[in-house]
């Protein structure tokens, strides 16, 4: 698994599994330990550090059901609630004709678009450079900066108001990163 994979996979599932998820055991102990940085391979030490300050697994289950569970959530995590015209479906769509496997949960969460681009990079594929820049052009990046900024505004906690920093910085780094790509 390579770094892009790695930022896409953790910042994925801290947005689509609720903390007290216990596949996100292992992952928030790291944080809280501040191990994270160790792994971490983008210089944001300081949003690293923030983030293991503010671990606190019952605190952030509380913030993560207002942020982001139910109709009366404050962020709804679907690209179909932020950008106009746009449906789950097309989502859905696009990701089983690269072959990933999807659950019965709708496809345009935003932590399954960015676990759909740690499962990208990892599949290899010939058209995988092609499939990452439009999931990032065309079903990520259009709404990602709106959702950040609501998750800041909303959050209760300064771990989600850091994750949405750190989020959006890693974005960018990875769409970079993507584009030297290209132009090589």
């Amino acid at each position: 698994m390579n770094e892009f994979s790695i930022i896409c996979r953790i910042l994925g599932s801290l947005y689509y599994r609720q903390p007290q998820d216990p596949l996100l055991v292992p992952l928030l102990t790291m944080i809280r330990d501040g191990k994270l940085a160790e792994h971490w391979p983008l210089e944001q030490d300081e949003l690293l550090a923030r983030l293991q300050q503010s671990c606190d697994p019952q605190l952030l289950a509380a913030d993560y059901n207002a942020l982001f569970v139910g109709e009366e959530c404050s962020v709804p995590p679907y690209r179909s609630a932020w950008e106009a015209g746009s449906n789950e479906g097309e989502v859905r769509e696009f990701l089983k004709q690269r072959g990933m496997p999807l659950a019965d949960t709708p496809a345009d969460h935003f932590g399954t678009l960015l676990l759909a681009a740690s499962w990208l990079e990892d599949q290899s594929q010939e058209d995988e450079f092609e499939a990452q820049v439009r999931l990032f052009d065309d079903y990520l990046l259009p709404w990602a900066g709106t959702f950040l900024g609501k998750v800041e505004a909303h959050s209760t906690t300064p771990f989600y108001r850091t994750l949405a920093l750190l989020s959006r910085e890693a974005i960018q780094a990875m769409r970079d990163e993507l584009e030297e790509e290209n132009e090589e």
